[in-house]
């Protein structure tokens, strides 16, 4: 007799060979898996058959290097770093975009919708778990990996739904039997708690069993390592410690309907903060990881001599004790450019291939690109100076021009005026009408940031314009080159300002050019040294604890926050933190929030990060900023006037993000089959 109905947990499971997934509201037909649970047999016989099914199941994991167009999830575009000017028809591929914009947040829409396939996933590993005993074709050593793997999978599972979803029910670890019922099958959402223990429980595990990353080869170097999954239980702590999810009484109301059990703590725990600190330490206590560097050459520009810092301004003090001997430009750009292979780069801990679109949709038109991507001139205004004074208090040997200087090219400056970059340094030509607003900026504002008169390269061009699609001087004013073509007058940078940091020299878009292959990191070392010190800043400074597990004792150790968060500031040429903003915690804060936007800008943590904080809705709610773009470069000082952006410029400029946001609605389907999930506020 065929039974129908079979509902898998409550929160829909799909068939366990399968590697996609059916619709969100569909029923397991009992036949169908009674066959696959039979089919499962074959996987456990073979290394080969099991290690596809494993990599099956990785491969619901959200594409996260689609930064912009195409993103995996809601809050991968929402923040105020950028937005985009695209075409009305292809309204499905920004989501993200639109979601910013208030226009894609609804309990009935697929948009977004991943539920299913991560259960999926966390069914499938699972079954690894329970199963793999069985594989009798694979040494002990695979076994443990391929054991860590199932961890993992299970483990980022469960982090991704989070991130979306806020709490999510915590299935069982052992499958359901085949005559299990509905209500046995249902479960309700856990609390946030019990999730990031569930979560850092798992790749716990996952970090006992595989493999380090000096065990990889480049063949490998993309699967997980144990240091992934402890980078990841990282990330994890410091979120689960952060204001929004520590204490927060916004949530004060919000409570599991079985029990009235608030699905967020509302008392705060500083205790969070240290248990965070021991997780980074122990990213940094294995020693296999690094900052990337690329040495100093000839070309390499001098540093400023008018620092605060000692150790910066003396030139023995080589990388990490100081900033000297490596190419501060170099260090950091080439790592996203695909200069280097993503294996050899130490920094990356966890990476995966990157889409081509994050270089496509940033060239301008006349190079066969998208033009569509709009930098907010906000961020471009956070890049400091490059003595490290900010653009508003800088110093007399690097000023930042007045507005009567502003918008004038750097060709009238008198060669006392280029002591340091000169017209090129580390390779990196810049045009004499550059303006001088864009000159003697730290390293990372080059590595990232398109501006008004930069050369983009496109040297794999070898097609018949040269003159429009090689060495072009890009310039965002009305009849500029970087203008919208005729055929696709809607995509317009919008604030003159764009994204480089994943354009290499060589990309060409064009028909007779090359977009280098590029790695992306889902997660890298820089982003722990910033974790470890913003949980030893939130720390009081009385509070001491040692990691029983681990012996890891940490504090609010100033010498210890100097060290690490100079590590970062050296590799891109910029002195370390004063004393004053050390031994205040509040500066300190402010400082850790803007060298993480900075250092990790457009790499799909800045929602995240303004989440965590509580300053998503505070951050988006302001005007994007930028150049007058609608100046000829006739009128070259009007367009260098800074302009806010308005929806008569580009209607995708106005996001509308609200607190209800921070989190996906459930699919009304799901709760309709599983009533004792309830949704989120707000839906």
């Amino acid at each position: 007799m065929k039974l129908r109905n079979i509902m898998m947990a409550g929160v829909f499971m799909a068939s366990a060979i399968s590697t996609t997934f059916t619709s969100c509201e569909s029923f397991l037909d009992i036949d169908e898996y009674v066959y696959d649970m039979t089919s499962l047999d074959s996987i456990f016989t073979r290394k080969s058959q099991l290690e596809k099914y494993i990599s099956a199941a990785a491969n619901n994991f959200p594409a996260f290097d689609n930064v912009w167009k195409s993103t995996p999830l809601p809050l991968g575009f929402a923040s105020d770093e950028a937005f985009a000017s695209i075409k009305e028809s292809e309204k499905d591929s920004w989501k993200g975009l639109f979601f910013a914009m208030g226009q894609m947040v609804d309990k009935y829409s697929n948009d977004f919708f991943r539920w299913g396939e991560l259960y999926v996933s966390i069914r499938m590993a699972n079954i690894v778990i329970a199963r793999i005993g069985e594989c009798t074709d694979i040494t002990d050593f695979e076994r443990r990996d391929f054991l860590g793997r199932a961890y993992f999978i299970r483990a980022y599972s469960y982090y991704t739904l989070v991130m979306q979803y806020g709490p999510v029910p915590i299935v069982p670890d052992q499958a359901f039997p085949t005559n299990a019922s509905v209500d046995q099958m249902s479960y309700p959402r856990a609390t946030y708690t019990e999730c990031v223990e569930k979560i850092c429980s798992d790749f716990e595990q996952a970090a006992s069993l595989l493999k380090a990353a000096d065990e990889r080869d480049a063949s490998t170097y993309r699967i997980p390592t144990s240091g992934a999954a402890l980078a990841l239980m990282s990330r994890v702590r410091l979120e689960a410690a952060s204001p929004w999810f520590n204490g927060n009484k916004y949530y004060y109301d919000f409570l599991r309907s079985s029990d009235n059990q608030p699905y967020f703590p509302q008392n705060y725990d500083s205790h969070k903060w240290a248990v965070a600190a021991v997780a980074a330490k122990r990213v940094i206590d294995l020693n296999l990881y690094n900052l990337y560097t690329v040495r100093s050459t000839a070309y390499t520009p001098e540093l400023p001599a008018n620092t605060y810092d000692l150790k910066f301004n003396n030139k023995n003090n080589k990388f990490p004790e100081g900033p000297h001997g490596i190419d501060p430009l170099k260090s950091y750009r080439d790592m996203f450019t695909g200069e280097e292979e993503g294996f050899s780069i130490s920094e990356f801990i966890w990476t995966k291939s990157q889409t081509e679109n994050n270089t496509r949709l940033v060239f301008p038109y006349a190079m066969d690109g998208t033009n569509a991507i709009s930098v907010n001139g906000e961020l471009a205004d956070a890049y400091r100076m490059i003595d490290g004074r900010d653009i508003n208090a800088s110093s007399a040997e690097y000023p930042y021009p007045t507005e009567e200087k502003a918008w004038q090219p750097i060709s009238n400056l008198d060669d006392a005026q280029k002591t340091l970059l000169g017209t090129s340094f580390s390779g990196f030509d810049l045009d004499p009408e550059m303006a001088q607003m864009d000159y003697n900026r730290e390293m990372r504002y080059y590595a990232t940031i398109g501006f008004n008169h930069r050369i983009w390269p496109a040297s794999s061009y070898n097609g018949p314009d040269p003159a429009n699609k090689k060495a072009l001087k890009v310039t965002y004013y009305s009849d500029g080159t970087g203008k919208p073509g005729q055929y696709q007058k809607e995509t317009v940078c919008v604030t003159g300002y764009t994204c480089v940091k994943y354009v290499n020299e060589m990309d060409s878009p064009a028909g007779s050019g090359k977009v280098l292959s590029k790695s992306f990191p889902l997660i890298r070392y820089a982003e722990i040294l910033l974790n470890y010190v913003e949980a030893m800043n939130e720390m009081g400074d009385g509070d001491n604890y040692t990691d029983e597990t681990t012996g890891i004792s940490v504090s609010r150790n100033k010498e210890e926050m100097r060290k690490y968060f100079n590590m970062i500031r050296y590799r891109s040429g910029q002195p370390g933190i004063t004393d004053e903003e050390l031994d205040n915690p509040e500066k300190m804060r402010e400082a850790i929030k803007r060298e993480r936007r900075i250092e990790l800008a457009f790499e799909g943590r800045r929602a995240y990060d303004l989440r965590r904080w509580g300053d998503l809705v505070k951050a988006t709610s302001r005007p994007f900023t930028g150049m007058n773009i609608k100046a000829m470069k006739k009128d070259r000082k009007n367009y260098y006037m800074r302009t806010i952006v308005t929806e008569s410029d580009c209607k995708f400029s106005k996001f509308n993000i609200t607190q209800r946001m921070n989190f996906y609605p459930i699919r009304q389907g799901i709760i309709d089959k599983n009533p004792r999930i309830d949704q989120n506020q707000g839906y």
